[in-house]
């Protein structure tokens, strides 16, 4: 025999039921502000009871001084037009005595004949909220400050797609207001093709670190220029994910390299031609003095060979810096026995430098596809700074060494060193080392960034390790690519 199951009826919750269960402070006044109601939550928090506070605006002994006129206010606009009753302030905890913000909301509500008789209200905590926006405020300021910048132009991404931009950088790029909000702007199209590659590595950074490092690019602007430009980025938003990116227009910097690179470009070329006649010149003139027997005057001349073949070097530098700002360093590429380059080099420089033994350890064993000149540029470099940094050490150090995938080629000396803080700085074109005894060696800081550059074109890389007063290692490491 089947038994019936009973059924246990839920009796409906009560209204003051419900309203004891919200998190809300709730109450209801008379438009005197005399209250009528109030929830248990509201009188745990002031610490008094109902019939305590029943009085005209006695509640406003709960709100913080400086809110109270505000209070006032808004109480009084939602009486004459029935508005609801909105408002933000701070209500005093009865048993610690502190403040905590609130929102006040309040519904006026209406007899039959149309007369506000009572409002209807719960006052909302968002004092955590409120100290979030006060400990962001300064940022936000910064913020928009930076927006409103002349200088530099900030746009935000989300995606590839320009969401919001300043002014600055509406202009540097030509596009207007209305293109950003047709969603015309986006920044893989408004990137040429040879800058797309450091663009989207640009990207990956974002992904790993959430901000990238600051990158030279072009921007295709609306009216189909390009604007060189300085952009670095960081994610500050994530749902959605958002970017912001800062872009200094890079332009006059870029034009007044040029005019540098032109005028060494012309220069260069206007020494180097008297110059090799000055070389052709002497050679000949000592050979003719020596036939002659005349061999005090020739050995006078031969330290003229000396000084010409430095101004050679230096107009070949200058050369080399002008192609490489111009993108135009070319090189001819075929296989080079790496082991063999490096004899001919060492050699040549012990031969012109016999102040330093240059003591070379371990071999590559391996040919490489690459520019055998530039190849040979880069250690012929290394080994003449290695000697002329170190004037009170008689040894220069080469160790070779390969692996599967690259060949090293370390050039150390025993001289002056470069302070560690300055090290990243000494390939950049131009920068010498600021110390003393450095400074008083003669140079143009043009020579480690050929060589950096030449090292870059090969797929390379090259590396410094140095201590003041005890020298500096050169590192160059070389990808392993055979004749096929």
């Amino acid at each position: 025999m089947l038994k019936s199951k009973q059924t246990r009826r839920v009796p409906p919750a009560s209204g003051d039921t419900l309203i004891e269960a919200i998190p809300q402070l709730v109450w209801t006044a008379r438009p005197n502000g005399w209250h009528e109601y109030v929830n248990q939550r509201w009188r745990d928090y002031v610490g008094l009871t109902l019939e305590q506070v029943q009085s005209v605006w006695a509640h406003f002994q709960f709100i913080h001084p400086d809110d109270q006129e505000g209070n006032r206010m808004h109480w009084e606009y939602a009486l004459e037009t029935g508005a609801m009753f909105e408002h933000e302030e701070r209500l005093k905890q009865g048993p610690t005595g502190e403040y905590r913000w609130f929102l006040t909301r309040a519904m006026p509500m209406r007899d039959e004949t149309g007369q506000i008789v009572t409002l209807f209200g719960t006052c909302t905590d968002i004092d955590e909220q409120k100290r979030i926006e006060e400990t962001l405020r300064p940022a936000l300021e910064r913020a928009d400050t930076l927006m409103k910048s002349k200088i530099i132009g900030i746009f935000v991404t989300e995606g590839e797609q320009i969401v919001d931009a300043n002014d600055t950088f509406l202009r540097m790029t030509s596009y207007t207001r209305e293109d950003l909000r047709a969603g015309c702007m986006n920044v893989l199209q408004m990137t040429p093709p040879e800058y797309m590659a450091r663009t989207l590595q640009a990207r990956q950074e974002l992904d790993t670190q959430e901000s990238m490092t600051p990158y030279e690019k072009e921007y295709l602007c609306q009216d189909g220029s390009r604007l060189p430009v300085l952009v670095c980025g960081v994610v500050f938003q994530h749902s959605p994910r958002q970017v912001i990116h800062s872009v200094l227009d890079n332009s006059a910097r870029k034009e007044l390299e040029q005019h540098k690179y032109d005028f060494l470009n012309i220069v260069s070329h206007e020494l180097g031609t008297p110059l090799t006649a000055v070389k052709l010149q002497t050679h000949l003139v000592r050979k003719r003095l020596e036939k002659h027997s005349q061999h005090e005057a020739a050995t006078e001349l031969s330290r003229v060979e000396g000084p010409v073949k430095q101004l050679e070097r230096l107009i070949a530098e200058l050369l080399d810096a002008s192609k490489i700002q111009a993108g135009r360093l070319e090189y001819v590429r075929k296989r080079v026995d790496l082991d063999e380059l490096l004899r001919e080099v060492t050699d040549t420089m012990q031969h012109t430098s016999p102040s330093h033994t240059i003591v070379v350890r371990g071999s590559v064993q391996t040919s490489l596809i690459g520019d055998r000149d530039r190849l040979g540029q880069v250690f012929s470099n290394l080994l003449s700074n290695a000697m002329k940094y170190s004037p009170d050490a008689k040894t220069v150090e080469v160790e070779l060494s390969s692996s599967e995938e690259a060949v090293t080629i370390l050039v150390r000396d025993h001289g002056l060193g470069i302070p560690r803080e300055q090290c990243d700085k000494i390939f950049e074109r131009f920068y010498r080392a600021d110390i003393a005894r450095l400074r008083a060696i003669p140079g143009l800081g043009m020579g480690l960034s050929i060589v950096a550059e030449i090292v870059k074109g090969h797929g390379g890389t090259i590396v410094v390790d140095s201590d003041v007063g005890k020298g500096s290692a050169f590192t160059v490491t070389l990808p392993r690519r055979r004749e096929a």
